[in-house]
């Protein structure tokens, strides 16, 4: 009767579930609270997630997907589906692993399009694609370019003829995207015009046109009608050169006057006409002793005359001569003989021809572009900075040897020439220190970095506080619960607990077991209901008076 007591009353105390129902009803209400703890606890871990790609094809997302699920790492979608977040200790380990699977192509197909080939294809579909494979091979190269955010080309190849007079050049179009604050020069435009011109054959660089995200023109062969107007490439010799001598006159001044107490800045002008010249100079006729004979000629001649004719002129004179006869030769006819020689006249003529060579000088000149012309150089040097024993630091102006020296050096190093007309200026004055902008500083609640790290310590915070009530209020008390004893005995009426009492007295000897699990059972109801176990000693008091 007393054990039946004892069941009612707790049955009663407990809404009417027997003691296994309890049980249960404990189990489920931890297992529902250590949950609520375990997803709270997530939620106050969860990282924080960064944009790993954005603005990407939907075929690269996909490919993207699967491949971050395939790592096991966790994604998410923003701004409408066009980022993939992922967490951001994460960010830099996926990107490379998934640059190295070829991720993200970019949208551009290229000859990828030839690997799938479907058996039967006309010859018209096979030249399509290969103009889209090639467009999009073409489209890779020019976005590898660091400036070139993106790049569309189209090209327009015609068909190919038998006849010659109706064929067509082969045209293109590049429609570059640039990214934020980059642009181009000529000569990077020029070398995408020149890379897609020889990927396709027959394609002239003069049909090829480049224009930029905003409509700009930047193939525009117009402006290069002046041919006195300076290129990009000479532009770009000039600025190195005169960067050239800025940074050898700095460089040499700096160890005498310091770092930054010295600035120098050069113009240069440079000859880019290219001049051959071809010059015959005829000297005048110098000295005969001194010029070389080329060829000399001397003629001689002499004539002498016959004796005089003599005779009567007529008859006489036509008539044959007759018999000789040795004539009778004197003294005084030898003589008028030798006379008669010596009287005849005789005539001598002498040419003397001298050819001298001619003085001629044949000069070719042939002076390359990029000549110097003139170098102008100006150089400011800060006062010489002056330490003292105390380590107070004054400055001076420097003296007339400095300067000197100064002087010197910078044309030396400059390559100064005065007959070219280079000029030099050095000008000694204290520099102007430049006011330290002081920045207002932002406070502590405005850092991005402070609030970052504030809301991670307050959502750990928070979850903290959460579980430790959540523990205290709810799993500490329903595991007290669980693991008490049923306090059957201890429960049971006033007038039934010597019963009670003898009972448990009876079953020592018997279970031994059971008797220490009602000493536990009495010792946790003293401990959680102390005016009970009173109420109990003072009965037992009571009757053992009455019994007295």
């Amino acid at each position: 009767m007393a054990a039946d007591a004892a069941l009612t009353n707790q049955a009663t105390m407990t809404g009417g579930f027997s003691p296994i129902g309890n049980k249960l009803m404990l189990v489920a209400g931890i297992a529902a609270v250590v949950a609520v703890m375990v997803v709270f606890w997530l939620w106050s871990q969860q990282p924080d997630y960064r944009i790993l790609y954005s603005n990407y094809s939907d075929k690269d997302g996909g490919a993207i997907v699967a491949e971050l699920e395939k790592m096991n790492v966790p994604y998410k979608f923003s701004d409408g589906g066009m980022a993939i977040l992922v967490p951001a200790g994460q960010v830099h380990q996926a990107r490379l692993k998934l640059a190295a699977d070829g991720l993200p192509k970019g949208g551009n197909a290229g000859f990828e399009l030839l690997e799938n080939q479907k058996f039967g294809v006309s010859q018209f579909v096979e030249q399509v694609n290969f103009q889209r494979a090639l467009e999009g091979e073409l489209e890779r190269s020019v976005q590898s370019i660091s400036a070139v955010e993106g790049a569309k080309i189209h090209l327009a190849i015609p068909k190919s003829t038998v006849f010659v007079r109706d064929q067509l050049k082969p045209t293109a179009s590049v429609l570059l995207s640039l990214r934020a604050g980059r642009s181009l020069d000529q000569q990077q435009v020029g070398a995408i015009v020149h890379l897609v011109a020889s990927s396709v054959p027959n394609l002239p660089a003069s049909n090829v046109t480049v224009v930029d995200q905003n409509g700009n023109l930047l193939s525009d062969t117009s402006k290069k009608t002046g041919t006195n107007q300076l290129d990009a490439t000479q532009i770009k010799y000039i600025e190195d050169m005169q960067a050239s001598i800025t940074k050898r006159v700095e460089s040499i001044i700096a160890p005498i006057v310091g770092e930054n107490n010295v600035r120098a800045e050069s113009s240069v002008d440079i000859d880019f006409a290219s001049i051959e010249q071809a010059a015959e100079t005829y000297k005048p006729n110098q000295k005969p002793e001194d010029t070389a004979i080329r060829s000399l000629q001397n003629s001689e001649s002499q004539t002498s005359n016959g004796g005089a004719a003599a005779g009567v002129p007529g008859a006489l004179s036509n008539q044959p001569p007759g018999v000789a006869t040795a004539p009778l030769v004197t003294e005084g006819s030898a003589a008028t003989g030798t006379a008669a020689a010596e009287a005849t006249p005789i005539n001598s003529q002498k040419n003397t021809t001298t050819n001298f060579e001619v003085d001629k000088t044949i000069r070719y000149t042939q002076q390359p572009m990029g000549g110097i012309k003139r170098i102008n150089v100006a150089v400011v040097v800060n006062n010489m900075q002056v330490v003292d024993a105390k380590g107070k630091v004054t400055y001076r102006p420097l003296t007339a040897a400095e300067k000197t020296q100064i002087n010197d050096l910078a044309m030396q190093a400059m390559g100064f020439n005065r007959e070219r007309g280079d000029s030099l200026t050095v000008v000694n004055s204290s520099f102007a220190e430049n006011p330290v902008e002081k920045l207002a500083e932002v406070p502590m609640w405005k850092n991005p970095e402070v609030i970052e790290y504030g809301k991670d310590a307050l959502r750990f915070l928070v979850g903290v506080i959460v579980l430790m009530m959540l523990y205290k209020r709810a799993i500490k008390p329903m595991l007290n619960k669980l693991t008490a004893p049923s306090p059957q005995l201890l429960a049971a009426p006033s007038g039934e607990q010597e019963d009670a009492v003898v009972t448990i007295s009876n079953q020592s000897g018997a279970n031994t077991p059971a008797y220490e699990q009602n000493l536990l059972a009495a010792k946790q109801m003293a401990k959680d209901n102390p005016r009970i176990v009173a109420s109990v000693v003072s009965n037992w008091t009571s009757g053992n008076e009455s019994k007295a």
